[in-house]
């Protein structure tokens, strides 16, 4: 994090933030570390959303918003940064919650990123990051955080949010300067060696609730709020998990790296270097995700391709996207020639779509 001075030119004496500096917490030189600091958050749905609208009203001032979906109505139920104008418009969320963002705090830098995060692109888009916090939905974008932060030495958080459960947990890794400060604690695949395998609940097989969802942000941000401003002694070093519904609440500690961890203790890094990384996912929503041709693609060029297709409905494009129906599946296809396609889990028929309609 950058020094701070107390005779920065700055009015953060403004009604803005006077209640959070009245916060023995945080306090005046607090608030300008706020002010300074800049917070990679990888995920902008539910949990996503409920982080970066808490530290750009807190005055974190710059953000870096990393999601590869768009908004649709399904989301507004927990969603908070977006509206049934965003879901009809079809918008990025990343682009949508900037928007939301600038209508409450313009002082807030926010850059945003319509981007699946991939071992290609991952040290560009969180390089200037001072703090990462996850609030993604799989645990593979989790592991390559892992590696990412644990390699570089930048501190991040995990969050969940699924049910009515949330759970989070900070990873001060060794060599951050947090760490440094107090001591490293364990890091994701300390906890969690493996990726869990079989069947793992999400929002669309599980449902979820809004509670959880700002329960699991609310945690995240806080501990975001303390690191931030200079005081990573208090972080909490457990992995903690809430259910809401139950009220049944566990903790598990954090306190030190594993000796033997793969990542902490022999620094290899698997998922960073994209070892057996698949370039067809299924994300949900009973979607298919296709990122293997990051190659540019014209989408007005595409538009007017795709008019001549009598079969496709609902064809439309924006700076930001292009998307169709044909039949029971939808595409929506993005400048960097990802593409999710909706209505089936079913790799082949996604593959097959693609290669007929965007080529391969």
């Amino acid at each position: 994090m950058p020094e701070v001075t107390l005779d920065a030119a700055t009015d953060l004496t403004q009604d803005r933030y006077s209640r959070q500096i009245l916060f023995d917490g945080i306090g005046l030189e607090g608030q300008q570390r706020l002010g300074l600091a800049h917070v990679a958050i990888v995920g902008v749905g539910a949990t996503g959303a409920a982080s970066a609208s808490l530290l750009a009203r807190a005055g974190v001032g710059t953000l870096t918003l990393i999601d590869r979906d768009f908004v649709e109505p399904s989301n507004l139920q927990r969603q908070i940064l977006f509206d049934e104008a965003d879901a009809r418009d079809v918008l990025p969320k990343a682009e949508a919650a900037r928007r939301h963002i600038g209508l409450f705090n313009a002082e807030v830098k926010v850059y945003p990123h319509i981007a699946d995060l991939v071992p290609a692109n991952i040290h560009e888009l969180l390089g200037p990051a001072h703090l990462i916090l996850d609030a993604t939905d799989n645990f593979e974008t989790r592991y390559l955080l892992n590696d990412y932060a644990v390699q570089q030495g930048k501190p991040w958080i995990y969050a969940a949010a699924v049910g009515a459960y949330a759970a989070t947990m900070n990873i001060l890794p060794v060599g951050s300067p947090e760490a440094a400060a107090s001591s490293p604690t364990a890091c994701l695949a300390c906890i969690f060696p493996a990726p869990p395998t079989g069947p793992v609940e999400t929002c669309d097989t599980a449902g979820i609730l809004s509670t959880a969802v700002n329960l699991a942000a609310s945690l995240q941000a806080t501990e975001a709020l303390k690191l931030l401003t200079g005081q990573p002694e208090l972080l909490r070093r457990t992995l903690y998990s809430h259910n809401l519904w139950t009220g049944e609440r566990s903790e598990i500690s954090t306190a030190r790296p594993n000796p033997a961890c793969p990542a902490c203790g022999r620094r290899e890094f698997p998922h960073l270097s994209g070892v057996n990384r698949p370039h067809i996912t299924l994300c949900g929503r009973n979607s298919v995700q296709i990122h293997e041709h990051h190659r540019p693609v014209s989408l007005t060029a595409m538009h007017a391709r795709l008019s001549a297709h009598s079969d496709l409905e609902d064809l439309r494009v924006n700076p930001l996207l292009l998307r169709f129906r044909r039949g029971p599946h939808t595409v929506t296809l993005f400048p960097d020639g990802r593409a999710l396609i909706q209505g089936t889990t079913d790799i082949v028929v996604a593959r097959t779509l693609y290669a007929r309609f965007i080529g391969s």
